[in-house]
């Protein structure tokens, strides 16, 4: 559904025209589970889409309608309870509660919500939608007052960290925020400052969904955040001024590393050293060296599988495969882990084989279908103009 349909849709809903805003999901190309360890990552926003359509109403209720699951919900603006209630409106109930606790006075409106980016995928459906409708709340107040990109990155985590119920980092927000055509960004975790770096024109992002459900992934990463805590503590009684893993180095690891208990050495030197190859990634794609980008990639599936142990074998599989397919520069599992998606950089005239040939070969090794997405990198959230 575009913004005529929507705009027709709107209409039959609620009777009036609306203003039209979107925000896009995102691909992590490098950098995992480094985000909770102030280190850096590397995602980009992409061309799948949440639209929210907005008009102003009478009163203190929020009327919204989901296309997807042709449902109406509604809630009041006075009822500021943040707690999950394990629904769709809980994305947009935890958005406006973060809005009002922030001052801003929102009055009623009547929301239509459509949206083109898979659920489940690891693609960040859920921060499309929180900025896509942080940004069509905010313009029905009579001033239009407007958030700057990291406010609203903010506002979007809070909203799942408190409402939502999940203990996300900023990444997802703050890609679908500050997303520009072609590029990636690479943002550090700690200061929140970000560059632009350039994609090949030449290269497709294939994200490959193995269709296995992330499994046990809240256990796991909740232990994964504790080991690397415990990781943290260890490095700050030998050397002064670390607060997280990425204030150790390679060779302090190498040097105290050992006094570490075999596990949390191995959790530690996936951070420490996925750090280091989102970096390297960084300056491979300033310089154009999209081969060495590719084998960083690489490098950061295994260190995933090895090290951290969040792969799985639908996962590794699906790297092995798309390794020997001409046009592929580099994959990686993407995200928590344990089932989800692989990440792929294709040269874009190789990649009607590489999804057919990839989809084949998952199939007969595995009996499952994936899900094959084709993206480039597109801008961050705004107003749809006509």
């Amino acid at each position: 559904m575009r913004s005529q349909d929507i705009n027709k849709s709107f209409a039959e809903l609620f009777g009036t025209t609306p203003r039209i805003f979107s925000a896009p999901g995102r691909i992590n190309l490098i950098g995992e589970h480094t985000d909770y360890n102030d280190g850096f990552v590397m995602p980009a926003a992409i061309e799948f889409h949440t639209w929210v359509a907005v008009s102003a109403s009478a009163g203190r209720k929020i009327v919204a309608h989901s296309s997807k699951w042709n449902e109406t919900a509604e809630f009041s603006l006075d009822d500021t309870d943040a707690s999950p209630r394990h629904q769709w409106l809980d994305y947009v109930r935890g958005v406006a509660i973060q809005l009002l606790a922030a001052g801003y006075k929102l009055s009623g409106s009547n929301l239509l919500i459509d949206s083109d980016v898979p659920m489940g995928a690891g693609l960040s459906s859920s921060a499309a939608l929180e900025i896509a409708s942080a940004l069509a709340l905010m313009s029905a107040l009579p001033s239009g007052e407007p958030l700057d990109g990291l406010t609203l990155a903010k506002l979007g985590q809070r909203a799942e960290n408190q409402t939502v119920g999940a203990r996300c980092g900023i990444m997802d927000q703050f890609a679908s925020v500050n997303g520009k055509a072609g590029h990636a960004l690479l943002l550090d975790c700690r200061s929140l400052e970000f560059q632009l770096l350039p994609i090949p024109r030449n290269i497709s992002l294939v994200v490959c969904n193995t269709m296995v459900p992330h499994r046990n992934v809240s256990g796991e990463y909740n232990l994964r955040r504790e080991q690397c805590e415990m990781g943290v503590s260890f490095f700050a009684s030998k050397i002064p001024g670390v607060r997280a893993l990425r204030d150790v180095s390679a060779g302090q690891l190498q040097q105290y590393g050992p006094g570490l208990e075999p596990t949390i050495f191995r959790r530690c030197r996936h951070v420490i050293t996925e750090n280091d190859r989102t970096l390297k990634a960084a300056d491979a794609l300033r310089s154009g060296q999209i081969e060495q980008f590719g084998e960083l990639m690489y490098a950061s599936h295994h260190s995933l599988k090895d090290d951290y142990e969040v792969s799985c074998s639908e996962l590794d599989i699906m790297v092995e495969l798309a390794a020997g397919l001409p046009g592929i520069y580099g994959a990686r599992m993407m995200g928590g882990g344990f089932g989800g998606c692989t990440i792929n950089l294709v040269r874009k005239e190789h990649v009607p084989e590489f999804r057919e040939t990839i989809s084949k070969s998952y199939k007969s090794k595995t009996g499952l279908d994936p899900e094959i997405y084709v993206t480039t990198a597109a801008d961050g959230a705004g107003p749809v103009i006509e």
